[in-house]
């Protein structure tokens, strides 16, 4: 029964016009010119967009790590007096890095760890076979920030079934079966790609060709455009990341990542393969951030925090 509402949801999916989004603020968290629908908890307003509320079940929140938790609160207001006025978020979710935290398993755990599919019009299109989609949210860190080595922020992911769960820390099984792709900030707040993929000799010449520097981790993911963009401007204020992914087709080297910060475009990757079988969907967000790494020289150096708010999703095709 579910499938045949799910094939009916896409049949009337496809044919839907295209929407121009607007610029400034809504242009950053939808950085395309064109896209069929989607949502946000944003009051910015967005054509053929769905308003929800920053709520677990509206935005199909699941696999919430139990030791982080991931608290709506009144955001602080931004340091940057250009930062005003009826855009700037109302609520947003606080993530708390503990002084000596690194990953939400660790014994001293920090940030938070969950998946978001969105709402269920949405996530049943992504069940259906979406093959391209963008998922945005803004951000800002507390004003005494120190970046240490680095950390995780907020990404996609996707896959077959429960191995779409099964692609980060290292995990080598499966790699074909699942893709995840999350921001990262590294010392003196550079920014990177941290995207693990399946482990073809196609994906690991593509991803280490995106400037200005890519590297591969060993048992882990890829480091790949560190130094692309900067994330100091999150310190104290509002800043935007954007994530745009498009799935290859079957047998095909064809597909896409993109990432923008505040709108600008700073990593596009092409040509790469992020799955080998129908089965394998783009499932939503991996909506994970902490310091780390897994070892203490990672740890944040005292009590830190960090807000995510103005989440967005959009399917593209």
């Amino acid at each position: 029964m579910r499938l045949i509402l799910v094939l009916i949801l896409f049949a009337h999916f496809c044919p839907r016009p295209m929407t121009t989004l607007r610029s400034g603020t809504a242009g950053a968290l939808v950085p395309i010119q064109e896209y069929r629908f989607g949502f946000t908890t944003s009051s910015i307003s967005l054509e053929n967009i769905e308003h929800l509320l920053l709520n677990d079940a509206a935005l199909g929140v699941h696999k919430a790590s139990a030791k982080t938790p991931h608290c709506v609160v009144k955001p602080p207001a931004p340091e940057d007096p250009q930062q005003c006025g009826p855009d700037l978020p109302e609520l947003a979710w606080e993530a708390k890095y503990p002084k000596g935290s690194i990953n939400p398993s660790a014994p001293i755990p920090g940030g938070f760890s969950f998946y978001l599919s969105g709402p269920t019009s949405f996530a049943d299109h992504l069940l259906a076979g979406a093959t391209e989609a963008v998922f945005s949210y803004r951000m800002m860190l507390s004003r005494d920030w120190e970046w240490v080595k680095g950390g995780k922020l907020p990404g996609v992911f996707g896959g077959a079934g429960e191995l779409s769960y099964r692609c980060t820390g290292g995990r080598q099984n499966d790699r074909c079966r699942c893709f995840n792709i999350r921001p990262m900030w590294r010392e003196n707040s550079l920014g990177e790609a941290y995207p693990y993929l399946p482990l073809t000799a196609n994906n690991e010449e593509q991803l280490l060709s995106v400037p200005p520097v890519s590297k591969k981790n060993a048992d882990y993911g890829f480091s790949v455009g560190r130094g692309s963009f900067n994330l100091a401007a999150a310190v104290g204020s509002w800043v935007t990341i954007a994530i745009r992914i498009k799935m290859n087709d079957i047998g095909q080297e064809n597909g896409e990542l993109q990432l923008w910060m505040d709108g600008v475009s700073a990593i596009s990757v092409s040509g790469l393969t992020l799955r080998d079988s129908a089965e394998s969907h783009i499932k939503g967000m991996h909506f994970q951030t902490f310091f780390g790494g897994h070892t203490d020289d990672w740890a944040s150096p005292k009590d830190q925090f960090a807000w995510f708010a103005d989440v967005t999703g959009v399917i593209v095709r």
